[in-house]
Parts: structure tokens; C-alpha cells; sequence
């Protein structure tokens, strides 16, 4: 591939499609005949986490990153207007997959990526030519003590338990997500964790994400469908991540690899959001996965 090819399929095209009435916007590259990754962002992100990742492995992959309605530069219908449940942003996803033609995809999945992906990888395994986990969660064992104020909010609707939800949506605690066991502070793009608090305090979107921060009960209940989807489809997996995430413990992403022999679990010295100061080595894991994939070394 020629310097100018090179940076022809790392451009990067920024587009906007109407699905169910509701304008989605999402980043697209790479060659449009290459394997596609679908990568799903996490909370209080978007599409925006994937901006290193997505030049660097843009001359192999077709990679295209949605925004979720009220997130990122996605419309942001009411609470009124759109129901905010997980169920619901998944399936408006999968219409997405559709519209856009995709028949094959590989996930990438992070946080509240992991219950948009896993309910499209249950619902279509047949989609599914394998999934990246950085960060995400399927198993009781890797919810950390410090989510426990979002626990307490599915079964006590009070204005107390509701302050403390709060919390989550300050511009000290989306900081924290970006810096917390990190290895390399001076890596962590301040554009990130300012864009992601721009969003959150846009009128209205308090309300977006408590209705989720209701709704996130409905994942812990689905993680037995999860689990027993990685134990028989067995795709292929990278479950790769921050060791040192405050949300999501280690235990979480090692029983991933209990589940499903097909998934190489690979820490790094990091926090929740590791492509940060990982996106090299991660777009490298992605690229020997893919490799893997293509050499048929993954059975059932």
C-alpha cells in the first residue's frame, strides 16, 4: 500500500443517518470491502474515545463508532420522547448495523458498550466475527465497591440516593474515569474528559442518564444469557484493560476467559479508559486477533 493509500483509508469521514426518526451521528474509515469493527462506546463518552484507535488500524478495517442517542453529537430526544433503557439504545442500534448494510462485524465493546453489544451478539450470533472487551463488565464479580451508590438507586428512588448518583455526573468524578491508575498522566487528551462533561451538562441530559442509571439493574440480570452465549457460541475475544479500573475489578475480565476458551485476556497497567495511553498496543492485540480469526485457529 502506497504513502497515499495509507492516508486515504485513514481518513476519517464524519456522517449522520436517521434511524427511527432519531439523526445518529457516527465516524467512519478504512476500506469499505475490509472486515468491519463496530465499536461501541462507554459512559459518560462517545464516538470520540476511538479517535487514535480508529487511524491506526484504518488501512486493514472498515471501523465505524455510532453515538447513542443523548450522547456525544447523536440527537438527544427527551426522556419523554425516547425510552432510555439498554434494551432500547441496543436495539436502535441494530437497526443502525442494518441501515448502514453490515452483514459481518467484529465488537468493540467498552463499559456501557458491553450491554448495547451484548444484546446484538445474543440476539444475532450469526453477526458476530468477534469481540473486543476493554473495560466492560459480565459478571457479578467485576462490579466494584464504588459503584455501589448506583446499586443502592435501583431500589431506593429517594432525593438522597439520587444525590449521590449525582455524584457520577460532575466534572471532578468524568476526571476521575480518565486519570484514576493510570500509567502515563501526561497521555490522557484533557479534550476527552472536557467534551464528555460538555455533553452530560447540556440541558437535560441529567435526566438521560439517571433513567440509565435506573435502568443498569437490567444488565446484572442478563449476565447468565451473557455467560451461557460465551460458553456455547465461543467467539473468538480479546478482553483487554485498564487493570486498575475503578469500576470494573480484574475478576470481571478474567471470567470472561473462564467462560469462553477463545478469549485472550491480556492486563495492562492502566485505568478505565485505556486506550487513552494503550491505543498502540490494543490496535497491535486487534490486528494479531484479526489474524487469528483469518487463520481459522478458533473452533467451538
Amino acid at each position: 500500500m502506497s504513502p497515499t493509500q495509507t492516508h486515504a483509508a485513514a481518513d476519517v469521514a464524519y456522517r449522520t443517518i436517521a434511524i427511527d426518526g432519531i439523526d445518529i451521528f457516527y465516524r467512519e474509515a478504512g476500506p469499505a470491502d475490509g472486515p468491519t469493527v463496530l465499536l461501541l462506546h462507554g459512559w459518560p463518552s462517545s464516538s470520540h474515545m476511538f479517535r487514535d484507535l480508529i487511524p491506526k488500524l484504518a488501512d486493514r478495517f472498515h471501523l465505524v463508532a455510532p453515538d447513542y442517542p443523548g450522547f456525544g453529537y447523536s440527537a438527544q430526544p427527551s426522556t419523554k420522547q425516547f425510552d432510555y433503557t439498554f434494551d432500547r439504545i441496543a436495539a436502535l442500534m441494530d437497526q443502525f448495523i442494518d441501515a448502514l448494510g453490515l452483514r459481518k462485524v467484529s465488537l468493540y465493546v467498552q463499559d456501557y458498550g458491553g450491554p448495547v453489544g451484548m444484546r446484538i451478539a445474543t440476539k444475532r450470533p450469526e453477526l458476530i466475527r468477534a469481540i473486543v472487551v476493554q473495560n466492560s463488565n459480565f459478571h457479578a464479580e467485576g462490579i466494584a465497591e464504588s459503584l455501589a451508590p448506583l446499586a443502592a438507586y435501583w431500589h431506593d428512588r429517594s432525593p438522597e440516593a439520587e444525590a449521590a448518583v449525582r455524584g457520577f455526573l460532575t466534572i471532578e468524578t468524568t476526571k476521575f474515569q480518565y486519570t484514576h491508575g493510570v500509567q502515563h498522566p501526561e497521555r490522557v487528551n484533557p479534550d476527552a474528559y472536557t467534551l464528555d462533561q460538555a455533553n452530560l451538562d447540556r440541558p437535560g441530559n441529567d435526566a438521560i442518564q439517571l433513567a440509565l442509571f435506573r435502568d443498569y439493574e437490567s444488565n446484572l440480570a442478563s449476565y447468565p444469557a451473557w455467560q451461557e452465549y460465551l460458553r456455547t457460541e465461543r467467539p473468538p475475544m480479546l478482553v483487554i484493560f485498564g487493570k486498575n479500573d475503578p469500576f470494573f475489578t480484574p475478576a470481571g475480565a478474567e471470567a470472561i476467559g473462564r467462560d469462553n476458551p477463545n478469549a485472550t485476556v491480556v492486563p495492562l497497567e492502566g485505568g478505565h479508559f485505556a486506550l487513552e495511553e494503550h491505543s498502540t498496543r490494543i490496535a497491535a492485540e486487534m490486528r494479531s486477533l484479526a489474524d487469528r480469526v483469518a487463520a481459522g485457529d478458533y473452533a467451538k
